[in-house]
């Protein structure tokens, strides 16, 4: 389903306008029209990049499909990347209008910010190089959403271009001094009111969050992107999905290292 781009600058340009008065709008529909529908992945990163001139400024990067089981759900083979914008970072203790979104999950992620540029060079950088690059750990929650009604439907293209889920990412304090070679076994917990409803490790990610962001880093590079300094990359889910509505309060416990909080409420309220 990868392929090559099938469409040109123009229809790119109006599909990304499509889907940003979704956005803007937060009403969703069934497909893209077909005149614009993305027919590859390559399809759907042109309208994804596109995209960038209405979402605002970027913050950075985020990873799908990390997992054998997600990338067949889904029907992909092999992991994604997509743009977070500075429009749907949070703080934890933040509030989230779970009336407002349509998928309404969240899951536990470990995400991290980039000190320094990864350059584009010559070759792929290597793992160190990566690790080098990283500023600190940053635990999160993500709560995505879709301007699609239905995600499977729309088509693994579709969800390229609507920038895989992109809503909000609820970052928690950034941590330092952490123990790279220990992020693999590192437990995670997620409690919804109290009440432990997901487990996950680190290892989840990829076999280790940091080479789910050595892959992000050299994927960019393929494509002659590049992971700059200030950048919050997102490594995808580490515990699995859980339903959240309005009245939840959801933690996720990184064991020694920092809580994550969103609160779900009612439109007003959100923050």
């Amino acid at each position: 389903m990868s392929g090559t781009a099938t469409m040109d600058a123009g229809a790119a340009a109006e599909a990304a306008e499509l889907l940003w008065r979704l956005w803007d709008s937060g009403r969703t529909v069934d497909s893209l029209p077909e005149r614009v529908r993305p027919i590859t992945v390559d399809d759907g990163w042109a309208i994804q990049r596109a995209l960038d001139a209405h979402a605002g400024a970027a913050a950075g990067w985020k990873i799908a499909a990390t997992s054998a089981a997600g990338q067949a759900h889904i029907g992909a083979d092999g992991p994604l990347a997509g743009r977070l914008y500075r429009r749907s970072i949070r703080t934890s203790g933040c509030g989230v209008d779970a009336d407002s979104l349509t998928m309404r999950v969240a899951e536990a992620e470990f995400a991290f910010r980039i000190a320094r540029d990864v350059p584009v060079g010559a070759r792929p950088p290597a793992r160190g190089e990566v690790l080098d690059a990283v500023g600190a750990l940053v635990p999160a929650i993500e709560v995505p959403d879709s301007r699609f009604d239905d995600l499977l439907a729309a088509g693994l293209p579709s969800m390229m271009a609507d920038g895989l889920c992109c809503g909000f990412l609820v970052l928690g304090d950034e941590v330092t001094g952490w123990d790279p070679g220990r992020l693999a076994s590192h437990p995670v917990h997620m409690r919804r009111n109290g009440v432990v409803v997901a487990r996950g490790v680190g290892r989840d990610v990829l076999g280790d969050p940091l080479d789910a962001l050595t892959w992000l880093a050299r994927h960019l590079h393929a494509r002659v992107f590049a992971m700059g300094a200030g950048d919050i990359v997102t490594t995808v889910a580490c515990t699995p999905a859980n339903a959240v509505g309005n009245g939840d309060d959801l933690t996720a416990e990184f064991a020694d290292l920092v809580e994550v909080r969103v609160q779900f409420v009612t439109t007003g309220a959100a923050a």
